[in-house]
């Protein structure tokens, strides 16, 4: 099985003729206030999404530059080390043929359970036609906003780019450089449209100032490379 596994790394991995670069900020960006949550290279300022847990042994693997998940280990999701409230992140990521992941923020003390950027293969896993129609499509507010109609998602085994924005109330989700989910905590439309999800019995759902950042181990190979943060 194992060798099954890493089959998979290899040819989500190594898409493209380049090796993959460990992650660095340019001056600019350095300037701009960014910087990395992952060196590439170690679970340094990652741990288990579990109190009493670090970074788990098994589950995930880091190799070129890259974070993977390898669902025989069970790692179960990841957290930063580090809250932030309101930011800028930006993510490349990256899902085999039928995977499902997810990037979460603004997580419930104790709990894996947030606002989460959908990371899907919208053409092969199931979820994708589940929950109130289009609002588990990848780039999405999980079950609860549905992405623009037109959004330019890479073909499986391809890069893309999440980017998340929160500044307050107001959160934009963007894809590959397209804004594809704007919403505003709290209001009266973002909470009819949470009363129609599956969080609608969760009052305290959507509602934290700060928490880390999660990475979703959904029992499927997904990479994830290239993370860094600026507080705005």
């Amino acid at each position: 099985m194992k060798k099954t596994f890493f089959t998979i790394v290899v040819a989500i991995l190594c898409t493209g003729l380049a090796k993959a670069q460990l992650p660095q900020l340019s001056q600019n960006e350095i300037n701009q206030g960014w910087k990395l949550l992952f060196d590439g290279k170690t679970s340094a300022g990652w741990k288990s999404y579990r109190a009493d847990r670090p970074f788990p042994e098994k589950g995930w693997v880091i190799e070129d530059g890259a974070l993977t998940i390898d669902p025989e280990g069970r790692g179960g999701d990841i957290i930063t080390e580090e809250s932030f409230s309101d930011f800028e992140l930006s993510i490349d990521f990256k899902v085999a043929k039928g995977a499902n992941s997810g990037i979460k923020y603004f997580i419930l003390p104790g709990t894996n359970l947030g606002c989460e950027y959908q990371v899907l293969d919208d053409e092969n896993h199931p979820d994708a036609k589940l929950g109130k129609p289009g609002t588990r499509l990848q780039g999405g507010l999980y079950d609860v906003i549905a992405p623009v109609k037109d959004k330019q998602d890479k073909p499986v085994g391809e890069w893309n780019n999440a980017r998340i924005i929160s500044k307050g109330s107001h959160v934009e989700h963007w894809l590959n450089g397209q804004k594809i989910v704007e919403y505003e905590r709290g209001s009266t439309a973002f909470n009819a449209m949470k009363a129609e999800s599956k969080f609608s019995d969760n009052e305290q759902w959507a509602t934290p100032v700060q928490s880390p950042i999660l990475l979703q181990d959904h029992g499927d190979v997904a990479s994830f490379r290239n993370i860094k943060i600026r507080k705005l």
